[in-house]
């Protein structure tokens, strides 16, 4: 007997779909080059432990989280906090959908780039100084940080052409959109990656940048910034505390091993960032074998490594373009699965809160989304609005955010025992009074002594030499913004009665006495 239809809501076509497009979302650009670099300066192989700690005790139960909130409430989060607490929790909501509206407002710039990368790998069209031409030719960055429209064409080409493709996957929705995508892409970057890290493993010096990235630096686990690199690292990587997981999940049949999806998923990312590990200081052997450098000279994280050392390695092996393609091509594809996952939290929000269909809600969306990015970050400017905001927006909005969120449910709201019975209701692992812990007391001071440390330290220390007033309108102001745009967008009313929740749980309770009988 099938089960009974509460909801019109777009779902999977099946768990593993799911498990997919969850791990499309994870396993981004951070996965490939920033867990190397992060991993390098903080301890080397003695980083695993307070890694894999990290993953056990934050990330994986902050995934349950998100799937619970998700998945019991149906919706977006908005309007899964409204329906978990009151009118003000909404606000919290919000708050993760306007983070994932900014992300997605420069995370296109960098696909663009990739894209444009991953074509430039035929021909090394970066000559003999990558970072030259990163800075200088292509993205002809402006001598002084500012606000400018000086437009780049071949940045702003890529970028136009990453907007169209990531509002036509969202338009044609979660099964024909989404899913195809990512059962599509998934594959295929493990694919390409497995090859990358084989060719990587087999250039001249790989066991020397494989030494560097995994002799173990044992004092450092002495050090709270370690164990603090760790937790952010995994908060960061797995796609938790901003919406994302939230909206997946409440896309997901109503009796779904929610637990068994999250291990999956979280161990999956973190074995993808292992994998990149490799990869990337395999390639590092390489180049510092060839230019007679050590590690600390050559080694880097995010757009330095992407953009100027790893071309600098295709350049050098002789071996032609493949290496560079399949990086770039890499790049492109996690990318991309996350991309649609960023811009969806924002469309599912909005299709909550004003009651449109698909189409019309990914327009409302996708082009005051596109039109923002296509004014700021193709300009000879761009690249310092894309710095500063990553940084703050990243620290305050995504680790702020969350910590919001699990401080109000957990404490104020005191829904995690209703979270927790739901998440093992149909599950294959049961964590039961230690999720309780983690979530209640683990997650909420490890965030709050991140937040409080960045805090600090931006308070400080002018993040990246930049002037005040630059920082305090993209990095701090963009944050406030944020706040002040949440609270709002919750105080605005719904345009159809959304908000009354369906208590799937007690009816599942009810059927199968029915059943029984």
């Amino acid at each position: 007997m099938s089960e009974p239809k509460l909801a019109t809501r777009e779902v999977f076509s099946s768990r593993n779909v799911f498990i997919l497009a969850a791990i499309g979302s994870a396993v981004g650009l951070g996965n490939i080059w920033r867990f190397p670099y992060v991993a390098y300066t903080n301890g080397g192989g003695a980083f695993v432990i307070p890694y894999l700690v990290a993953l056990l005790t934050a990330g994986i139960p902050l995934l349950f989280f998100d799937y619970a909130l998700g998945h019991r409430y149906r919706s977006a989060p908005p309007l899964a906090l409204r329906r978990a607490g009151k009118k003000w929790t909404e606000a919290l909501g919000w708050w993760q959908v306007l983070v994932c509206f900014v992300i997605g407002v420069y995370y296109a710039a960098i696909l663009a780039w990739a894209a444009m990368y991953f074509f430039f790998s035929f021909t090394e069209a970066w000559g003999a100084d990558p970072g030259a031409f990163l800075m200088g030719e292509f993205l002809q960055v402006a001598e002084t940080p500012g606000v400018g429209f000086d437009f780049v064409p071949q940045v702003a080409i890529p970028m136009l052409v990453v907007w169209i493709l990531t509002i036509g996957v969202i338009a044609l929705g979660v099964k024909r959109g989404i899913s195809r995508a990512n059962v599509v892409m998934i594959p295929l970057l493990l694919v390409m990656f497995l090859i990358l890290v084989v060719q990587a493993v087999t250039l001249p010096g790989a066991v020397d940048g494989l030494n560097a990235f995994f002799t173990p630096n044992w004092a450092a686990l002495g050090d709270p910034a370690v164990w603090a690199a760790a937790y952010g690292q995994i908060f960061f990587s797995l796609s938790v505390g901003f919406g994302i997981m939230i909206t997946y999940s409440s896309y997901l049949r109503r009796r779904t091993n929610l637990a068994g999806s999250g291990l999956v998923v979280g161990f999956a990312n973190s074995g993808f960032e292992l994998l990149a590990g490799i990869g990337v200081f395999a390639t590092l052997g390489f180049l510092m074998q060839s230019t007679g450098q050590s590690m600390e000279d050559v080694a880097a994280g995010g757009i330095g490594l992407a953009f100027v050392a790893f071309p600098s390695i295709v350049s050098s092996t002789g071996i032609g373009p493949l290496l560079g393609v399949l990086f770039f091509a890499s790049l492109v594809f996690a990318g991309f699965t996350s991309m649609i996952s960023i811009v969806e939290v924002v469309v599912a929000a909005i299709q909550d809160k004003l009651g449109l269909g698909r189409l019309q809600s990914t327009l409302v969306v996708g082009l005051p989304m596109a039109a923002v990015s296509m004014l700021l970050l193709p300009t000879t400017t761009g690249l310092y609005f894309l710095d500063i905001t990553d940084e703050f927006i990243n620290k305050f909005g995504i680790l702020a955010g969350a910590f919001a969120m699990v401080v109000a449910v957990a404490w104020v709201l005191r829904k995690l025992p209703l979270l927790q019975s739901h998440v093992d209701r149909v599950s294959s692992v049961r964590f039961g009074r230690v999720w309780l812990v983690l979530m209640g007391i683990v997650v909420p001071v490890v965030l709050g002594y991140i937040l409080i440390t960045e805090i600090i330290t931006k308070v400080t220390t002018p993040y990246g030499g930049y002037p005040t007033g630059l920082l305090a309108g993209f990095g701090w102001g963009m944050v406030v913004l944020t706040i002040i745009g949440a609270i709002a967008l919750a105080a605005t009313p719904w345009k159809r009665a959304t908000i009354t929740h369906v208590d799937e749980d007690a009816l599942d309770t009810k059927y199968e006495e029915i059943m029984a009988k």
